[in-house]
């Protein structure tokens, strides 16, 4: 199989949702629990469905907001796909993903009216050191179990270390089997695992004494992603209480394209 997911049919319904049915492939298997889906294939088949509802030439999505309702069962699902907020400049859209009889995880996504900024276009983000085809493979995230993780190939900058540094990420999936994977559903098809590449418990789930799992995901994008390669530039740090916090400038290989935050919830590893 050469995509994290197959594709059943789409139900229009007479109140403007659309209901769209699939199915995960083996390569959409989780980190955390193997009966689970993963959420980066998870957040990429929702900015799959997002991405094609009522879509405008002069709009594009800015910002996606996940909410990971529970576990994600590595079964047969729904997304149904709404839009919230009409407007002909800025637009609210939401996509729920739903399996056995409850929901698993609510996207919303803005959707904003794009024109020519260019002569006052700045970025404070900064470009990466290197372009990934420059830099030696990374199997630190290999030590993590699950189909998705297997799926992937990374690269890292040498100064990588527990709570900071770059990664680079890509895969050779479709994210639907028969679709072409558009370059934004390819890369935010990747970012939660942001969480993952620069862990400051170290690497390897059989290791672990703490689990420290995301309860969310948030993209913000300034510009749209382009390309195969998904740049993370991470820093993960854990509060005092039982929370923490992974942040990361995102990258494509011409630069910084916008910021991911996912919020932890960090406790022990069950025996």
């Amino acid at each position: 199989m050469t995509a994290y997911y197959t594709f059943s049919h789409r139900e229009p319904q007479a109140d403007g949702r659309c209901i769209a049915h699939y199915q995960p492939t083996e390569h959409a298997q989780g980190a955390w629990n193997e009966h689970e889906q993963h959420m980066a294939p998870a957040t990429g088949i929702l900015t799959h469905e997002l991405s094609q509802f009522a879509a405008q030439d002069d709009m594009r999505i800015a910002r996606i907001s996940l909410d990971i309702l529970g576990l994600i069962p590595f079964d047969e699902f729904t997304i149904t796909t709404r839009c919230i907020r009409p407007g002909r400049t800025i637009e609210l859209i939401e996509a729920v993903m739903s399996s056995r009889g409850r929901d698993c995880i609510i996207a919303r996504a803005w959707r904003l009216m794009t024109q020519d900024t260019s002569q006052i276009a700045g970025l404070e983000d900064q470009q990466a050191k290197h372009n990934p085809e420059q830099l030696s493979e990374w199997q630190g995230m290999k030590g993590w179990p699950g189909k998705f993780i297997e799926s992937v190939h990374l690269v890292s900058e040498a100064d990588r270390r527990p709570g900071k540094g770059m990664v680079w990420i890509t895969n050779e999936k479709q994210m639907v089997e028969g679709e072409p994977t558009t370059d934004l559903v390819k890369l935010l098809g990747m970012v939660d695992t942001a969480n993952g590449v620069v862990p400051r418990l170290g690497m390897g789930l059989s290791k672990l004494q703490w689990m420290f799992p995301n309860t969310d995901l948030q993209i913000h994008m300034h510009r749209a992603p382009k390309g195969q390669w998904l740049g993370i530039e991470a820093v993960q740090q854990y509060g005092a209480d039982g929370i923490g916090l992974t942040s990361a400038v995102l990258h494509d290989v011409h630069g910084p394209f916008g910021r991911s935050e996912q919020i932890l919830t960090i406790r022990p590893m069950p025996q």
